[in-house]
């Protein structure tokens, strides 16, 4: 049987059902994306970490230009090694049917008989290899589907210069290639880059390496040092053309995906964090309005011998209600958008299936932290109701200081009419509540520009890289360097326009006790077709002498413009260089290094040679330059800048369109929630004041005027304020977001500015034609009752 404190809980909640919905679905927004990001955040983990385990991903890689098997006992017995796994890895260029434009592929060496030690594959469908053949493949899975290829499908690839017919027995994933992006580009592109796994046998024999591999793996015992074991494995793979050993945590596969998970680890704090700040702060709002109306009901119950800790509790139900109303409401919301979101990212990702898991312990803990933010938020309003004594409580609150008005004191007050008066007298006597009613109506209107702001970030990204950065249709990379007369012979097939010659090299950079394996790119000083722009979009001249660097690099090596740096080439000759960082470049993802292209050939002591060409073509005439690069044994990869930009599009933009309308719902529930429990409270505190100006003849359009007249000053007031916290906002979450892979640019479109403001305005709009409805059933005779 329910106490009478109980029965007056629920009259409470009866009479504030408005207000009460209100704050519950803000604290169900802010439940649901702490939800949503930590069941999305458990269920990426535990995927990536089932498909390493079971599948055996290698914890150390290295490659080398050729080394004998009889190195592999020598590699065992390195302190800390488990299990070394030798292979062959080649790059090739396919001729896949229905596909005009080249493709490019990986192909690795598989042994003849099971799976490897290391880098085991998932069969998808068909079958592993069989013994003594060397024209079948595994084919990775996104590239089959990209391609409408089949089990038992034949495609062509260009190896070691000769065009082999392959066909495709298995279909596979490999934990090695969660994230397939072909090296140098920004997002994946299934269509044109796939992975393949041969025989061990007949990749040796058609690249000339028997008896030998070019690619090692390494998994570790635990607590065994990595970073010994990467010098040791390049101390003993050096003598043999050793490019470079690197852990896990610099592959790419894995490196992308990490920066992906540290990127909702970051974002999935500050969303909630805002949220249930808001709600706190409205429950304290509402519940200090409630029982300032409810003192002399205070007084009475301490008069009947209730306690304070009696009345105290009393009132925090009524706030654990309404938070544990809006905890289920966002709990089951954000399952149900962590799953949405898991499909998201299967899109991108190959799993063999993404485990989708929302402990009880995430929603347990997301509902723990709404609770202790909205008692937080209305502990100090219980605290100072009870508090006051009860013969205090039977009077009424003193009334406000009168005060000139601040226009009134300038002089104008003449030119303002009566009504007008009035609303800034209200919001001049009450600054704290006005300020707090300002921060909160801002707060909504920068949830709503942080919300757009990851898609302006996007869209500027794009056309930066697109059109400002890569302004080339096609880049050509060969197998190894040739002669720079590469750009003459490339500018005679049909279709280009231009070609300018470019080179890159391998490198390990070290400063200190940091290192980092990496590529320098020379790149001529009058080049046109790729430039060096940041993330302002201010251009970068190619130095003739020196090199120029990523802000982000210098940072993680701690170098600083002026300075020299260490550089091992893992090529060539393999000369250890001192080289100037001339400049620094703020670009927008990965590490990067640029040198001038006569002054990198220089250092490299090879002569002017290239492995790769920008080219500038004809359109219409693209498919005949197609097939000519296809016959081209040279030509190692053909990168087209249209193919990436749409992939991009299909792999970046629809997410962002997703992410975008879930973060206008949720902006637009807190600038409901925010202005419409403003409008009820001022009309709470203002009823017996406007009740009375109607008695004295003041018309419903007169005191409607003052009412709204102060939830518009509030809302103009908070649209500047608003607009300058979500640039803070996105300033912060721009920081938050500095990766190594990828950086978002601070750039913020008008047009976002002006979505927020108009939400919120619309928002206010409407929350003020609820609260008019109310004036019009006003008790006149009720709410003039004296109190004393």
């Amino acid at each position: 049987m329910l106490s009478s404190l109980d029965r007056k809980l629920l009259r409470d909640l009866s009479h504030m059902k408005g207000q009460s919905l209100a704050i519950a679905l803000v604290i169900g927004a802010g439940v649901a994306t702490l939800v949503n990001s930590q069941s999305l955040l458990h269920s990426l983990e535990l995927t990536r970490a089932t498909f390493y385990d079971r599948y055996r991903f290698a914890h150390v890689f290295a490659s080398v230009k050729r080394a004998p098997d009889t190195l592999e006992a020598r590699l065992a017995e390195i302190p800390g090694v488990a299990r070394v796994e030798t292979r062959i890895i080649e790059g090739v260029n396919l001729d896949v049917p229905g596909l005009v434009e080249p493709a490019v592929g990986q192909i690795i060496s598989m042994p003849i008989h099971g799976q490897p030690a290391l880098n085991q594959v998932h069969l998808r469908r068909g079958r592993l290899l069989a013994p003594g053949r060397d024209d079948e493949v595994l084919a990775s899975e996104k590239f089959t589907i990209e391609n409408k290829l089949q089990v038992g499908d034949q495609f062509t690839a260009i190896i070691n210069g000769r065009r082999k017919p392959l066909t495709i027995v298995g279909v596979v994933l490999s934990p090695e290639y969660v994230f397939q992006i072909k090296p140098g580009d920004i997002v994946p592109d299934p269509k044109h880059f796939g992975i393949f796994w041969m025989s061990h046998e007949a990749l040796s024999m058609a690249f000339d390496m028997e008896g030998a591999f070019n690619n090692v793996a390494l998994s570790l015992m635990r607590g065994a040092d990595e970073n010994n074991v990467i010098f040791q494995l390049d101390r003993l793979l050096d003598p043999y053309g050793g490019r470079g050993a690197y852990a896990r945590k610099d592959q790419l596969s894995h490196m992308l995906l990490e920066s992906d998970i540290e990127g909702l680890r970051t974002t999935g704090l500050i969303a909630p964090t805002i949220f249930l700040c808001v709600a706190a702060f409205l429950l304290n709002v509402v519940l200090t309005r409630l029982l300032s109306l409810q003192r002399e009901q205070i007084a009475a119950l301490k008069a009947f011998g209730y306690t304070n800790f009696d009345i105290g509790w009393h009132y925090l139900k009524f706030v654990l209600l309404i938070t544990l109303a809006g905890a289920a409401v966002g709990a089951l919301g954000g399952i149900r958008l962590s799953r949405e979101f898991t499909i998201m990212f299967a899109r991108v990702y190959q799993y063999p299936e993404l485990i989708f898991g929302s402990r009880g312990s995430i929603i347990a803990a997301a509902v723990g932290v709404a609770l202790l933010a909205a008692v937080a938020g209305a502990f100090g309003a219980v605290l100072r109701a009870v508090r006051v004594p009860p013969a205090e409580a039977m009077r009424p609150e003193p009334p406000a200081t009168y005060r000139l008005t601040l226009l009134e004191r300038l002089g104008i007050g003449r030119y303002v009419p009566p009504v007008g008066h009035m609303v800034l007298r209200e919001l001049e006597r009450r600054p704290i509540k006005t300020g707090f009613s300002v921060l909160a109506i801002a707060l909504s209107v920068g949830i709503l520009v942080v919300g757009n702001f990851i898609e302006d970030a996007v869209d500027w990204v794009m056309y930066t890289q697109f059109h400002r950065v890569q302004r080339f249709d096609i880049m050509v990379s060969t197998i190894e360097p040739i002669s720079t007369d590469l750009a003459f012979e490339l500018e005679q097939l049909p279709g280009v326009q231009h070609a300018e010659p470019m080179r890159s090299v391998a490198v390990r950079m070290r400063a200190g006790h940091i290192s980092r394996r990496l590529g320098i790119m020379g790149l001529p000083v009058d080049m046109n077709l790729m430039q060096l722009v940041d993330r302002t979009g201010a251009k970068l001249p190619v130095p003739a002498g020196g090199m120029v660097m990523s802000r982000k690099l210098a940072e993680v090596m701690g170098i600083k413009a002026g300075e020299s740096i260490r550089v091992e080439v893992l090529e060539g000759k393999r000369p250890v260089l001192d080289i100037p960082v001339v400049a620094l470049l703020d670009d927008i993802s990965g590490l990067n290094a640029y040198m001038s292209f006569d002054e990198l050939n220089r250092v490299l002591r090879e002569g002017r040679r290239a492995n790769g060409a920008y080219l500038r073509t004809d359109p219409l005439r693209q498919d005949e330059l197609f097939d000519a690069l296809k016959q081209i044994p040279q030509v190692a990869s053909v990168n087209v800048r249209a193919h990436a930009r749409r992939s991009f599009e299909d792999t970046i933009a629809k997410n962002m369109l997703t992410m975008k309308m879930i973060n206008l719902f949720f902006a637009v529930i807190i600038a409901l929630g925010v202005v419409y429990n403003g409008a009820r409270i001022s009309l709470s505190e203002r009823s017996r004041e406007l009740a009375t100006l109607r008695v004295i003849g003041f018309t419903r359009r007169e005191i409607s005027m003052i009412l709204l007249g102060e939830l518009g000053v509030i809302t103009l007031l908070a649209l500047p304020l608003g607009l300058f916290i979500g640039y803070w906002f996105a300033w912060l979450l721009a920081l938050f977001l500095d990766q190594e892979v990828f950086r978002f640019p601070l750039v913020i479109e008008r047009s976002t500015y002006g979505l927020a403001a108009s939400i919120v305005l619309a928002a206010s709009i409407a929350c003020g034609l609820l609260v008019r409805r109310k004036l019009d059933h006003l008790d006149l005779v009720a709410v003039l009752k004296s109190r004393e």
